[in-house]
């Protein structure tokens, strides 16, 4: 019980610490990862059992079905200006004991037109001086889990796990940043129940940035832009709570279903429960299969608060939609998020893969 106890304080001393603290970033990390959990609006931290625990919650790579997993995944948004990829690996290691796993998060606009040198020095208009750039978020996160000892195997009891991450954003040759910080995430299984608790930024994450000067030249100052100096921005903790129940409605048919409830510290946030510094977004997501062949997802999150013309107001949620399909190691998985338009939030198709590997 006081060790239950000490972890959650863990948890939630950096939020009372840094309540007051006013600062977004690395919002590309929010996102999420696989098909799967994108079909069910990213109620997945309790039930996550595969390579993609890796992002939403290392202690559930220790349940993973297969010796190493590898998995892959893309999406786009804005039509098509912003592409979105992820690739993870998986692996048990210890004599099977812990997993380790690594894995790679994209978020970039490319071939973004630079008109600063469109004009040369004598004034006149050259496009062949106009090039391209990028702007890019990358995020490493390298995962480590075990189950606790009490855990019987495969059954009931503790699983935990923690992530380090290295975060690297670059706006083409204009300035780019470095930054870094710890996840740590726990499972309980009790029968058909799983309980999770996940700490993002749990230390606080950190990015510094740099710009190059040489590249803001005087038509930057002359037309009345800010030039950017060196700065660090801050993350704040969020905390996930989750809980999944997974039970089987006949021989070949089963069910789960999950809610989560995502704590931010950073402030009031537009969500379901809007306070000042602590706000709550909820999640719930369902889950039904065939034979654990052929899967059917669902889930509503995204619940914000809207303001139309006239000045009514109004409550929003974003419904998702997912299907998911095993062929012996390889799975395919497929969502779209926001059906039918019916929140603010960007609809996008989302597809991954995963394969499995098992111990020759």
């Amino acid at each position: 019980m006081n060790k239950r106890f000490t972890f959650l304080l863990f948890l939630l001393l950096p939020a009372l610490i840094f309540a007051q603290t006013r600062k977004y970033s690395n919002e590309f990390l929010q996102i999420g990862v696989g098909s799967r959990a994108f079909g069910m609006s990213g109620s997945v931290v309790a039930s996550t059992s595969d390579v993609t625990s890796g992002y939403w919650n290392p202690a559930g790579l220790v349940n993973m079905k297969s010796q190493t997993q590898a998995s892959l995944m893309h999406s786009e948004y804005f039509a098509g200006i912003a592409k979105y990829d992820y690739a993870g690996f998986a692996t048990f290691v210890a004599d099977n004991t812990a997993v380790v796993s690594a894995s790679l998060i994209r978020f970039g606009v490319d071939d973004i037109p630079d008109t600063s040198e469109l004009i040369d020095a004598d004034g006149n208009i050259n496009y062949d001086r106009v090039k391209s750039f990028s702007a890019a978020d990358y995020a490493f996160l390298f995962s480590y889990a075990r189950n606790a000892k009490n855990r019987k195997e495969g059954g009931n009891g503790l699983s935990y796990g923690a992530n380090v991450k290295v975060i690297h954003r670059i706006v083409g040759d204009y300035g780019k940043s470095w930054g870094f910080g710890l996840d740590v995430g726990a499972q309980y299984k009790l029968n058909k129940f799983t309980f999770a608790a996940v700490g993002r930024d749990i230390t606080t994450t950190f990015n510094a940035w740099s710009y190059n000067p040489d590249k803001f030249s005087s038509i930057y100052t002359a037309t009345g832009n800010d030039i950017p100096k060196n700065s660090t921005e801050t993350t704040l903790p969020r905390i996930v709570l989750g809980a999944a129940y997974d039970t089987q409605i006949s021989k070949n048919i089963g069910l789960l279903s999950e809610a989560n409830f995502n704590f931010t510290t950073d402030g009031r946030r537009n969500v379901l429960v809007s306070a000042d510094p602590v706000s709550i977004d909820p999640t719930l997501g369902l889950e039904a299969n065939y034979k654990k062949l052929v899967f059917l997802r669902t889930g509503i999150g995204n619940i914000q608060k809207i303001t139309d013309f006239t000045g009514k107001q109004s409550y929003s949620v974003q419904p998702n939609l997912g299907v998911g399909i095993k062929i012996k190691n390889f799975s395919i998985d497929y969502a779209l998020t926001d059906i039918g338009n019916q929140s603010d939030g960007l609809y996008s198709n989302v597809f991954s893969i995963r394969l499995d590997f098992d111990k020759k």
